[in-house]
């Protein structure tokens, strides 16, 4: 597959303020001349598809997320590592002739360079998932905590590694405004998904692999993750490749070569 198809990196980060201020001057016109009967429900309904663009990860309000491939092969994502789990997966990949991306947290890698040099020596992908992964304030980090998220996170992949990362992926999912300008200082492309079992936080093996199947087809994007505190990641990720097997699925990387 050609690498302008899927790789892109945004192009105009700031976009979205004029067009919020524009949409603001807008329902402020309208209440004037209309009133508050008219002009609040417009005010609230405007900051509530702010706040949707945010927390929803397939959301393009803020700019471009990657969440199917074109063609036959599905993108195996693993977020969350290097972790006490990373070996058994790269030896569970490695039995089962797929590829995945591993999604990595700057500070973990840092702590553990060997596990992320491991995963680039068997031919896997390295995405950045962010510096120290602030779960619970991403989606409300100003711009400077941002920026640092993400480039502390691609210089410590890319001194591990020798080579920067091309795919992000935003904590949670979650992407607010302020994402998009250091991704494309980075020329990063943000990855989504389209296939998930939440596997990060339930431990029954049956219902994540279900639910991942459901979506499980030519060109899903599906996210795993490693290093969950229920311990049962690595049982999760060989029941997907077993079922991919059953449906003729093949696990591959995209080219995100220029």
């Amino acid at each position: 597959m050609r690498a302008m198809s899927v790789h892109r990196p945004p192009r105009r980060p700031q976009l979205w303020l004029p067009v919020l201020i524009a949409s603001q001057l807008l329902i402020a016109l309208v209440w004037w001349r209309l009133g508050w009967t008219v002009g609040l429900p417009l005010l609230l309904d405007s900051h509530a598809i702010c706040l949707w663009g945010v927390l929803a990860p397939a959301s393009r309000l803020y700019g471009p997320v990657l969440t199917r491939l074109p063609g036959k092969d599905v993108w195996l994502t693993i977020d969350d590592g290097p972790s006490d789990d990373t070996r058994a997966l790269l030896d569970l990949l490695d039995a089962h002739d797929a590829k995945a991306t591993f999604f990595l947290v700057g500070e973990r890698a840092a702590a553990r360079p060997d596990l992320v040099r491991e995963i680039a020596a068997r031919g896997h992908g390295i995405g950045n998932h962010s510096q120290t992964h602030p779960q619970a304030r991403f989606w409300a980090l100003g711009p400077a905590r941002m920026r640092r998220e993400v480039l502390d996170c691609q210089n410590t992949l890319r001194t591990i590694t020798g080579r920067a990362p091309a795919w992000f992926r935003s904590v949670v999912g979650h992407t607010n405004p302020f994402v998009h300008a250091p991704l494309r200082e980075a020329g990063l492309a943000r990855v989504g998904w389209s296939a998930r079992g939440f596997d990060a936080v339930k431990a029954d093996v049956d219902a994540v692999v279900a639910r991942i199947e459901a979506d499980l087809a030519p060109g899903a994007i599906v996210l795993l993750h490693e290093g969950a505190k229920h311990g049962r990641n690595v049982a999760m990720v060989e029941r997907v490749l077993a079922r991919m097997q059953a449906k003729g699925l093949r696990a591959t990387l995209p080219d995100a070569s220029a």
